[in-house]
């Protein structure tokens, strides 16, 4: 009860958990505390199904439950604001390109007092090397630690491990499970060998209820019909269309919510408004320290907004942009051929102004924004269902993977999409840039592959 009633979990109610998608789609405005109640439910309906028919196969006891239902607690805390775009677009421009690197590898080599020290220091070549990239997850542990040592909770240190070592069980930085006990547990969370977890239930579910979306994934089909084989949770064979549709409706919901357009075009203000504020707020810094981390939220915003400092006055006028509507212009975007993508390399705002004729307007890279997003099933160009194990019956022991081609032909062939969008800055501009837009697909695949013109009345703004 100490735990989640913390002002370091508390602050998880100020987050929402689709960032500024409320924006557009208005009734987006659940929280990750809302999430996180969630995920810890399903997490205990799961591990009690699996109990409930396994329970003295398996050697499954109360410890188990309680460590897996804190794993689904405590999943988020450690997420910055405005969902993903923190961690993501946020953090690598204000520390020059840098991911978000895990220092907590480097602690036994080197004490690190600040980061702008770290930066100039001689581990950055080592940094580079190894290319670690440091997710939400990573800060949850910290804030788990930081929430436990401040209050003084009394929790037994395998529980704490395995908590921890259950909420990153999906990242490239978890720990090896070589030596684990019971691996089916760390499918449940945050699974990162099919990628089918309670977590993705439940956002899935409240995600398209919140912004009025039809959800065709039945979580309760798969928490009823799994089974623990070899140790991992496996589906039963029927269920095979089941499990298709959690990937195709988590895809859904990126193209249409998390990924829409305009959805994208204020994210990108966010995330210059933050940048310009940034020396002055030192909001970055905050990663260094789970005692201040805990303070950042949504609210940075409206902090913002509100400071008298002149030192702001960009990032404020920015924010008061977003509030009058007056967004950076979409102008238009084009999926890359299936083909190519495999070898496609991110489109940059000079590939358009190369691409720009004579129109007696110069663009400049400081006009243009262009995202390269990318849209997939959990596996990037591979097809999830590869790693999902599933069943035949419960009298039965045998487990095995379903080819496609046995169960329908009207299932996907490509299971990764990669968008280039193109935004202007500058409303006057659009025309110009939707111009030199269509100029570089044509230069690059010989043809137009975006399938709709630029709305001639944005064209007219110039």
């Amino acid at each position: 009860m100490i735990l989640w009633l913390s002002s370091s979990y508390c602050r998880l109610r100020e987050l929402k958990q689709l960032g500024v998608t409320y924006m557009v789609y208005p009734g987006g405005v659940h929280s990750r505390f809302e999430h996180s109640l969630g995920v810890y439910y399903l997490a205990g309906e799961a591990i009690h199904m699996i109990k409930n028919f396994q329970g003295a196969e398996l050697g499954i006891d109360r410890f188990d439950i309680q460590t897996v239902k804190l794993a689904g607690l405590l999943h988020d805390v450690g997420h910055g604001p405005f969902s993903h775009l923190f961690e993501r677009e946020f953090l690598p421009r204000v520390l020059n390109g840098y991911q978000w690197t895990s220092l907590r590898l480097f602690e036994k080599l080197i004490v690190l007092p600040s980061l702008p020290l770290l930066m100039n220091s001689n581990l950055t070549p080592l940094i580079t090397r190894l290319q670690l990239e440091r997710s939400h997850e990573d800060m949850s542990l910290e804030m788990i630690d930081h929430i436990v040592d401040e209050h003084n909770i009394d929790i037994d240190h395998e529980s704490h491990k395995k908590v921890k070592e259950m909420i990153v069980a999906s990242s490239q930085n978890a720990p090896s499970t070589s030596l684990k006990e019971k691996l089916f547990l760390y499918d449940i969370v945050a699974n990162g060998r099919n990628g089918i977890d309670v977590d993705k239930f439940d956002y899935i579910a409240r995600d398209s209820r919140a912004c009025g979306l039809p959800c065709r994934f039945q979580f309760r089909r798969l928490l009823e019909n799994m089974r623990v084989i070899d140790d991992e949770i496996c589906y039963r064979a029927k269920e095979c269309f089941t499990v298709h549709e959690l990937f195709s409706s988590r895809a859904y919901l990126h193209r249409m919510v998390y990924m829409h357009s305009k959805v994208k075009a204020i994210e990108l203000m966010i995330v210059d408004a933050l940048s310009k504020a940034n020396d002055y707020l030192q909001i970055a810094a905050s990663i260094q320290d789970p005692s201040l981390y805990w303070k950042l939220d949504d609210t940075i915003i409206k902090t913002i907004e509100t400071h008298a400092s002149p030192e702001l006055k960009e990032s404020k006028d920015l924010i008061q942009k977003i509030r009058r509507r007056e967004l950076y212009q979409f102008c238009n975007e084009f999926a890359v051929p299936k083909e190519i993508l495999e070898h496609f390399k991110n489109v940059t705002p000079q590939d358009i102004i190369c691409s720009q004729k004579s129109c007696g307007v110069t663009l400049k890279e400081e006009d243009i924004v262009v995202t390269n997003v990318k849209i997939d099933m959990t596996r990037g160009r591979s097809n999830p269902l590869d790693r999902v194990n599933f069943f035949q019956d419960y009298e039965t022991d045998g487990k095995f993977t379903i080819e496609d081609k046995r169960v329908s032909h009207l299932l996907p062939a490509c299971h990764q999409d990669v968008i280039v969008r193109v935004y202007s800055k500058n409303p006057q501009l659009v025309a110009a840039v939707s111009d030199a837009f269509s100029n570089f697909q044509e230069k690059t695949y010989g043809q137009k592959t975006q399938v709709h013109a630029t709305p001639e009345k944005k064209k007219r703004r110039c």
